[in-house]
């Protein structure tokens, strides 16, 4: 079954989160897929077990209490978000298979760019040698998947010293921009590409 991409352009955090919430709360088995491209206004984002002392300085920034895996992240302009709404039981994926088939995803993207970027498998997400440039965090409901992954493209980084990233104190962000000497793509030229990989990875994944 095809995946349907949807381009969201800047969209505040809360609406999304609802709607993300309602699309999984009422679709049945024969619903499609759907990926969500989007960026978020400056927002800090708190995973279900996060921890409020990993923000060090909110300051304006507004702190949004979510229901998605792990710690706390922040989300911002020039950053790719990706909300991946899928049927993991339809698609015989475990989650931590999905989240590894996500992350592979990034790193396949990024490498086709010259970026040397790796999957961390014990503390999940993708990174360029000790810097963090992908952070993924899930909710499953239901057998399906929503939230997903936020890639730094071309963005300012630094909110990301207001708060330990990912729970992690010290830990380094950073972005396609800063590795690439030609022209960054725009946000949504990498969402494309992003979209383009993840579909071949399912099908590669599913065909026997």
């Amino acid at each position: 079954m095809t995946t349907l991409v949807k381009h969201l352009g800047r969209s505040d955090y809360l609406p999304v989160w609802e709607a993300m919430k309602q699309f999984t709360n009422t679709r049945n088995a024969d619903t499609p897929d759907e990926l969500w491209l989007l960026e978020h206004p400056p927002v800090f984002t708190l995973g279900q077990a996060g921890k409020p002392e990993h923000i060090l300085d909110a300051g304006d920034i507004p702190v949004v209490k979510s229901d998605r895996g792990g710690q706390v992240t922040y989300h911002g302009p020039g950053q790719l978000t990706g909300y991946c709404l899928f049927d993991l039981k339809r698609l015989g994926l475990g989650p931590r298979a999905f989240v590894e088939l996500i992350e592979d995803t990034l790193v396949d993207v990024l490498v086709e760019m010259d970026i040397p970027a790796a999957a961390n498998r014990n503390a999940h997400g993708v990174y360029v040698g000790q810097k963090k440039i992908a952070s993924l965090g899930l909710r499953i409901r239901k057998g399906c998947s929503y939230h997903g992954f936020a890639l730094n493209v071309d963005m300012d980084l630094a909110p990301f010293a207001r708060i330990n990233p990912c729970g992690y104190a010290g830990l380094q962000m950073t972005q396609l921009h800063d590795f690439l000497r030609k022209e960054t793509p725009s946000v949504a030229a990498v969402g494309d590409m992003i979209a383009k990989a993840l579909q071949y990875n399912l099908q590669a994944r599913l065909t026997p």
